[in-house]
């Protein structure tokens, strides 16, 4: 008669149980919108920063060159990427509607900055205010107007902050919430006391390395 082990054989990598779809669209999802809310408030920031228009002034029989950037044309879109950057961390504060409502406020920042980008980038009367104090002439217009390609970088990028936020209001329920061991009324939940041997030095050893007093119980009496 052959031997029997009563313990049971390893389990090999094939026969591990295979992780859960849900768990992995999850993680996907939040690292897609983590990735597209700060890249895209990244690119706003940027974007705005850069010339988005220029005009001539004249001065005589010269010329002045003018231009304004994206932040002195509007600054509705490197504000609305701020107030993103905010609600894409609020986010992972908040549950439930709350949650559903930060994750609205990120896709509207999203989409506000676009549309101001995209229609508030004209200049004009940004470069016409420094023809009058250039010349000192207060009937003083810009002319030759140009815009660069800034405008539309920056609406690109408000883009990426909307897909965010549409990605957190469609998966945003199974993502996971800062401060999780945490109840829901703020109180942190009670921890588990494993209980110590004195008789077995290696227990003893496990709850000095947890900050335990191995010579009392659970209770606060001395186990001897």
């Amino acid at each position: 008669m052959g031997y029997v082990s009563a313990v049971p054989p390893p389990r090999s990598d094939a026969s591990a149980e295979p992780e859960a779809p849900d768990s992995r669209s999850s993680r996907r999802s939040v690292a897609a919108a983590l990735l597209l809310g700060a890249l895209g408030a990244t690119v706003v920031l940027l974007a705005s920063g850069r010339v988005w228009a220029r005009g001539t002034a004249a001065i005589g029989s010269d010329s002045l060159q003018l231009s304004a950037d994206g932040r002195a044309v509007t600054g509705l879109p490197a504000a609305l990427a701020i107030v993103g950057l905010a609600a894409l961390v609020a986010v992972f504060a908040v549950r439930g509607k709350g949650r559903l409502l930060v994750s609205g406020l990120l896709a509207l920042s999203g989409l506000g900055a676009a549309l101001s980008a995209l229609f508030g980038s004209d200049g004009r009367s940004v470069l016409d205010a420094q023809a009058a104090r250039t010349t000192a002439d207060s009937a003083a217009h810009v002319a030759g107007l140009t815009q660069t390609t800034w405008p539309y970088v920056t609406a690109a990028g408000a883009v990426l902050i909307l897909a965010a936020g549409l990605l957190a209001l469609r998966f945003g329920r199974g993502w996971p919430a800062m401060g999780g061991r945490y109840e829901r009324d703020g109180r942190p939940r009670p921890r588990a006391v494993a209980a110590v041997d004195p008789d077995r030095p290696e227990d003893l050893w496990k709850a000095l390395d947890r900050g335990e007093d191995p010579t009392t119980g659970p209770s606060g009496d001395r186990t001897r």
